[in-house]
């Protein structure tokens, strides 16, 4: 469960099948893993690059933001994002006016955020993830690019980061999740009693674990046996009704399919009370968020 990290998520996904023992990620965001290395025991939940670039890129197009600057990380997974975000821009009647590429570990970002600042985009999207990002929106607050009309695109941040650089400093951020703790009644509830156990409330990849663990047993249940085959059958075409999402599906390929949604960081003066964070600005079906069997590229994916 979780697998963090797409080479990781990816290895652990071969060993998986190779074994015939069910995985599910949560954490890594690759679409190979129900793309061309998919398994027929392989489960994706949450969010991959393809929902996190039609969310922040297609939808935010639609917000009015249709010239983009990229910052991105010199590395597989920044390429990856950006193209994916960059074809919705396009898609969607939207144009790239540039982009710079920066060494994976760089602490300081000012020449390149100088440059997206310089390009006139109304969006600068940053194709990182994890420290990356925090610095990048750290220092891009320190310049004034939000202050200054541009919007920051976060391709791939959460509420754990959002919550640790403050408001002050993240205000503005654009994002796509897949959860927010308050977005209805059953989420603030969850929240709540995870804050009592943790003294946080909970993110995107914490909640889809919980979901997907307990899917796992849900689905052990109806099966009647622990066998791999019977189980994966039963989370193939169970449908996902819990906290995390309602009427979700579990596609051929591996992928549950949910609903994601674009949101805006709160300034200071907009919050009003502890981790209030989010402003929603859209819903992006699940069936727009996430590749379809046929396009996913998985060899043993039916529609």
């Amino acid at each position: 469960m979780e697998l963090t990290t797409s080479s990781v998520a990816l290895a652990v996904q071969g060993i998986s099948k190779e074994k015939k023992k069910i995985d599910i990620v949560t954490g890594a965001a690759t679409t190979e893993l129900t793309g061309k290395q998919c398994s027929p025991y392989g489960f994706h939940w949450a969010y991959d690059t393809h929902s996190q670039a039609v969310g922040t890129g297609g939808a935010l197009v639609q917000q009015g933001g249709d010239s983009w600057f990229f910052v991105t990380v010199d590395y597989a997974f920044g390429y990856s994002l950006k193209e994916q975000t960059a074809k919705f821009v396009e898609s969607h009647g939207g144009k790239v006016v540039g982009e710079v590429r920066y060494p994976l570990g760089s602490t300081d970002y000012s020449s390149f955020l100088l440059q997206a600042q310089s390009s006139g985009a109304k969006v600068v999207g940053l194709a990182n993830a994890g420290l990356d990002t925090s610095n990048s929106i750290k220092q891009a607050a320190e310049f004034g690019i939000v202050q200054g009309g541009q919007r920051l695109a976060a391709l791939l941040f959460t509420l754990a980061e959002v919550h640790g650089l403050g408001l002050e400093a993240a205000q503005g951020v654009v994002l796509t999740e897949g959860f927010y703790w308050d977005r209805d009644d059953k989420s603030r509830e969850f929240a709540q009693q995870f804050f009592k156990r943790t003294n946080r409330m909970p993110n995107m990849i914490q909640v889809a674990t919980y979901s997907a663990v307990t899917q796992y047993l849900k689905a052990i249940d109806k099966a009647g046996t622990d066998a791999t085959e019977a189980v994966a059958k039963e989370l193939h075409s169970m449908p996902v009704n819990d906290v995390f999402t309602a009427n979700g599906k579990v596609q051929s390929d591996g992928n549950m399919v949910h609903d994601m949604y674009l949101y805006q960081v709160k300034s200071p003066s907009e919050s009003t009370k502890e981790w209030d964070y989010y402003k929603p600005l859209a819903t992006i079906p699940g069936n727009e968020a996430f590749l379809s069997p046929k396009e996913s590229g998985c060899p043993t994916a039916s529609e």
